[in-house]
């Protein structure tokens, strides 16, 4: 069920450049059809609504099953096609949902890091995200966002600021043969993240910020 989806998503693009300052660059990267994992960092509660406009099809998001609590909250977000997850399912009921949306050529939205961070820099992300995209082979495709921690959601629909959608490249993992150690999933991880740091501001990048040649992350 997406009858919210398309009357929000022309909303939210007249609130966005009405009462704000929108700003999205890439857009031509985005693959028009088949199954798509979009990555992206995590700075505030306007993220997920920013993503709606900016991003040329509609989009499949995660949310935890608190969120459906209610008839009222359940069918807001049923409408934009929010699916919940538990949480206390170590990732497999997330796995499992997003799967059966990628085998139907539909888009699924990931934020890695889990949370939203504290001081809007990039933290360490969880290698569900990477286990996803080996194991379909689904492009991913890096966002990075950056300025929406500047307005509160309450004032969602007039931001009266610029904030920024800035879309990458889409890529895919490398083919695997056999069991996948869990270095591999963090190289994978590493390779991902790395590419939507790329997409912010040196001030966002937090731990995948570039470092020095020969130096590890922690």
């Amino acid at each position: 069920m997406t009858y919210l989806y398309q009357p929000g998503r022309m909303l939210a693009q007249v609130c966005f450049n009405t009462f704000g300052r929108l700003e999205v660059t890439g857009r031509e990267c985005v693959p028009p059809y088949g199954p798509l994992i979009v990555v992206a960092n995590h700075i505030s509660y306007n993220d997920p609504p920013v993503l709606v406009p900016s991003i040329g099809r509609p989009l499949n998001f995660l949310g935890k099953k608190e969120l459906f609590a209610n008839p009222f909250k359940r069918f807001f977000m049923d409408g934009f096609r929010v699916h919940p997850v538990d949480r206390e399912a170590a990732g497999v009921d997330a796995m499992r949902i997003a799967m059966r949306l990628l085998e139907r050529d539909e888009a699924v939205t990931m934020f890695p890091e889990g949370r939203i961070s504290p001081d809007h820099a990039m933290q360490k992300a969880k290698g569900g995200v990477a286990m996803l995209a080996m194991k379909t082979q689904a492009p991913i495709l890096p966002v990075g966002i950056y300025g929406t921690e500047k307005f509160s959601e309450r004032r969602m629909a007039f931001p009266l600021c610029r904030f920024h959608v800035n879309i990458g490249q889409p890529f895919t993992p490398p083919v695997l043969e056999g069991r996948v150690s869990r270095d591999v999933v963090n190289s994978v991880l590493e390779m991902i993240m790395t590419r939507v740091a790329a997409l912010v501001p040196p001030e966002y990048q937090g731990v995948y910020a570039p470092r020095p040649v020969g130096a590890g992350r922690e």
